[in-house]
């Protein structure tokens, strides 16, 4: 058994919703499709996730959305027409919006999860509709009814463990299920998303629970590329990666696959194909347990901007027995999380997420470091992370001389610097602007040379 994932690219349009169809029918191994919402068919398109979340912001500050109600409809509307399928479908979507607009809005975050998930659960029904159309023996499964619990974070919701043993009975369903990505339900029985891109995870723990022989992730892109391919052109292919690996580019940056999916294949021990939904035959890139890393030492590159740095220094913080608790404390308070911890003898680095760290919590922040830790601090903007990844780093001599040497050539000052215990990645603080080319000079260093 398979489980194929498809992204919102892949059913961005009426057309591309019938290649995905064309690919389930080729195997008949593909028995769970996870799908996402409709994403851009073309760079004047707005995604139908962030179309729900402008409707649910616009009806909890006005009582009334019925244009952005209207463009939502409006996109499905498209694709059923596209298809064929009959009007009674687009009826439908349209009804099951109404009532989600009618859903309590006492607690907003809840309400737009509400919202957010129709975009992921229409986008499911009418694929089951349109497989079922071409003689396909599909099935649409609500992940309530199928048990994908997760916790009552809402916009930030976690799997919870019990969710694999009920998902798992789906394994023996009849014909092909159809099951909405990103959204499952809380113990309490509230519609509750998980972070942004979750599908890819939604995916992962589908498979995990079948004990699936492979999980393939379709996407717009054959393969996993060594960069980002707008700021390296002729970044080559990745043939193979290890789940560590993938895990480190993708929180760093690679966007065609979320980290936290790794998680449940790990676990389970099932491989990853990552695939181009408009170009089936490519073989696309493997993500397994370990893979041959004797002739390549770094076997990407990813960077991701919108951080900053938060520098605490005190004599003998060394000595302070404590002192980087009570300073996470501070940040936890404040429900912040860290990305990065650099130290040395006398001082402390904390990369944060610019977003979260507004004015108002920075100012308390510092204050509460000033007062409660008797240290000074302060807050460097407009960052961005560079990190070079690769198993084989470990066995080799010389990455970070060559890496520096890079970016010395290219003028990049480096504002901080730190390799992961594991040793199979490096991370390079550099100001945003410069962030591209950093990228550019470590690709020609580490592949070009």
């Amino acid at each position: 058994m398979k489980v194929a994932k498809f992204g919102g690219s892949s059913l961005a349009s009426a057309e591309r919703i019938k290649s995905v169809c064309d690919i389930v029918a080729a195997d008949k191994s593909r028995r769970i499709v996870v799908v996402s919402a409709p994403g851009k068919a073309s760079a004047a398109d707005t995604k139908v996730t962030d179309l729900l979340i402008a409707c649910a912001k616009k009806h909890l500050e006005t009582g009334s959305a019925k244009a952005e109600m209207k463009a939502v409809v409006d996109r499905y509307a498209a694709l059923q027409c596209g298809l064929g399928l009959s009007p009674d479908i687009l009826r439908r979507i349209e009804a099951d919006l109404t009532a989600r607009l009618t859903e309590d809005t006492a607690d907003p975050a809840r309400f737009i999860d509400t919202m957010k998930a129709a975009g992921e659960d229409n986008c499911a029904w009418l694929v089951a509709e349109a497989m079922r159309q071409r003689g396909i023996d599909a099935h649409y499964v609500h992940p309530g009814e199928a048990g994908m619990l997760l916790s009552s974070e809402f916009g930030d919701a976690r799997v919870l463990e019990e969710s694999y043993a009920k998902l798992g009975a789906l394994k023996d369903a009849p014909g092909i299920t159809v099951f909405p990505g990103f959204f499952g339900v809380t113990l309490e029985g509230a519609v509750v998303t998980l972070p942004r891109g979750g599908s890819d995870i939604t995916g992962a723990v589908r498979a995990a629970a079948v004990k699936a022989e492979l999980y393939e992730n379709f996407t717009d892109v054959d393969s996993v590329f060594s960069a980002d391919h707008r700021v390296v052109p002729d970044a080559k292919p990745i043939q193979v990666l290890t789940y560590d690996e993938m895990r480190e580019l993708s929180y760093a940056g690679f966007g065609v696959f979320h980290d936290e999916a790794i998680v449940p294949a790990v676990e389970a021990g099932i491989p990853i194909c990552i695939r181009n939904t408009h170009r089936p035959e490519a073989p696309g890139t493997m993500v397994v347990p370990k893979r041959d890393h004797e002739h390549c030492s770094v076997v990407g590159i990813a960077s991701s901007d919108g951080f900053c740095s938060m520098l605490v220094k005190k004599y003998m913080m060394n000595r302070e027995l404590g002192f980087g608790r009570r300073l996470l404390e501070i940040l936890e308070d404040e429900g912040l999380s860290y990305e990065h911890t650099p130290s040395g003898i006398d001082n402390m680095s904390v990369i944060l997420s610019e977003s979260e760290l507004t004015s108002a919590v920075e100012k308390r922040v510092l204050a509460r470091v000033s007062e409660e830790l008797k240290a000074e601090s302060d807050v460097e903007r407009g960052l961005a992370l560079i990190m070079i990844v690769g198993e084989g780093m470990r066995y080799s001599v010389g990455v970070a001389a060559r890496a520096t040497g890079a970016l010395a050539s290219a003028e990049v000052n480096i504002e901080m610097m730190n390799q992961g215990s594991s040793e199979i990645s490096m991370m390079f603080g550099v100001k945003s602007e410069d962030k591209d080319k950093a990228v550019r000079s470590l690709y020609a260093a580490f592949f070009d040379a």
